[in-house]
């Protein structure tokens, strides 16, 4: 199969690695003038923990191919689009006129109804996952990163198509387990508010990555996740077909201190919560201003979150 992964971000980066080793011919696209500025490989200490429970570390120098350009006449079979959801709108109205016949995979976080939020991107080209990876590229230009054994799929409402079923078996042929979500709507919107809660309770102590082994800073995210779930309630989704989701945070005390021995003691959970590091990402803050204005669209208190919007608010101009 001929892949083009959009961007050249952590999960662009981590899934076109495995993708390529299963086999597919793999690029990337990037803005006119990045290529030059990546240079020809990339530089990867990766966690794959695909074949073994604890993982097996990976450190090589990837040679990659970019393309700077995307013509509506390419011959990609899939495309795989995994930017911030704030990002998502921009990027799905470049691929409408240039998506071809491929199948697009949007493999990320969406706060929009689906539909809305590919825009002009058909819905029957259209492919819906989740990744299941973590990391950041350090100072010194190396992604450290965490592949998990597992890719989250999901439909809205309708079983899977033609073009949903041959990206399933792409990524089952490479060594992935898939778990399958019926309601992915309301699947995403959980995870959305769960990457909410957590990223509060980070931004009030500077990162993400300063939770880690942090039982109190956890139990106050579960907490601020807590408050939220009426919110999902308001929008329409049925926690109870979601229980995994809604028990998370049902019971702070006892789920904080497993996630912190998670946090500190699970290579592949730790270097996703390391690799959150810079007090100056943007991606949280956007997560969290946009769960708040539409808690405060629908009239849902969230206190917890709120309160940690001096963090997240944008300067005033």
């Amino acid at each position: 199969m001929k892949i083009l992964m959009f961007g050249r971000g952590v999960i662009a980066t981590v899934y076109g690695w495995a993708l390529e080793r299963a086999g597919h011919d793999v690029e990337f696209y990037v803005r006119p003038g990045r290529a030059a500025t990546y240079g020809e490989a990339i530089d990867l200490d990766l966690l794959d923990t695909r074949r073994r429970v604890w993982g097996q570390r990976v450190v090589e120098k990837w040679p990659v191919r970019y393309r700077e350009a995307l013509e509506p006449d390419h011959d990609f079979d899939l495309i795989v689009l995994s930017v911030p959801h704030h990002r998502l709108a921009a990027a799905a109205a470049f691929l409408a006129p240039r998506a071809g016949h491929a199948t697009v995979l949007v493999f990320g976080n969406i706060w929009a109804e689906p539909p809305a939020a590919i825009g002009a991107l058909s819905v029957d080209q259209v492919a819906w996952g989740f990744p299941q990876a973590g990391g950041g590229f350090g100072e010194d230009g190396v992604l450290h990163a965490a592949l998990l054994p597992s890719v989250v799929f999901g439909t809205l409402g309708r079983p899977p198509t033609d073009r949903e079923r041959a990206v399933r078996q792409t990524f089952r042929e490479a060594g992935f387990r898939l778990t399958e979500q019926p309601d992915f709507r309301g699947w995403l919107w959980i995870h959305f508010v769960s990457d909410a809660a957590l990223h509060s309770q980070g931004l009030r102590r500077g990162s993400l990555a300063k939770l880690a082994g942090a039982t109190g800073d956890l139990r106050e995210a579960l907490l601020a996740g807590r408050e939220l779930l009426p919110l999902l309630e308001a929008r329409g989704v049925d926690l109870r077909r979601h229980r995994g989701g809604g028990l998370l945070f049902r019971a702070p005390r006892l789920v904080a201190p497993v996630l912190a021995w998670l946090t500190a003691h699970v290579a592949a959970v730790r270097v996703t919560f390391e690799a959150h590091s810079d007090p100056e990402a943007e991606e949280p803050r956007e997560i969290c201003r946009d769960t708040l204005a539409e808690a405060r669209r629908l009239g849902v208190a969230v206190p917890r979150l709120a309160a940690a919007e001096p963090k997240f608010a944008r300067a005033a101009t």
